[in-house]
């Protein structure tokens, strides 16, 4: 492990913060296609089911906003996958960094 490794990490970081920035409107949750008479498949009609504030709520997605909501919908998937990134290599800068500085540590 080196500062090297940590100047690594570091430019991940900002790569990710660099694509955090781009990222316009989105939408959590999924979006699922139904039907009113599953069996026979008839009725068929979008709903978009997501939690926020610890509250699960369903809204019905108007066939016109279908393509729109997906969009919506995969921008919040690539969001939460760049914050778990950010998340995993800040706690490897931090750990890194500690050990680095407790091997440089005078005794």
């Amino acid at each position: 492990m080196s500062i090297k490794k940590l100047q690594q990490i570091e430019e991940k970081i900002k790569k990710i913060k660099k694509k955090l920035q781009s990222i316009n409107e989105m939408r959590p949750g999924s979006l699922s296609k139904q039907y009113k008479d599953p069996a026979g498949k008839k009725g068929a009609y979008y709903q978009l089911s997501f939690t926020h504030k610890m509250k699960s709520r369903t809204e019905y997605v108007r066939p016109s906003f279908v393509d729109e909501t997906r969009q919506l919908v995969k921008t919040y998937k690539e969001f939460k996958k760049l914050i778990e990134l950010w998340i995993d290599l800040s706690i490897e800068h931090s750990r890194l960094k500690a050990h680095l500085a407790k091997r440089d540590k005078p005794k």
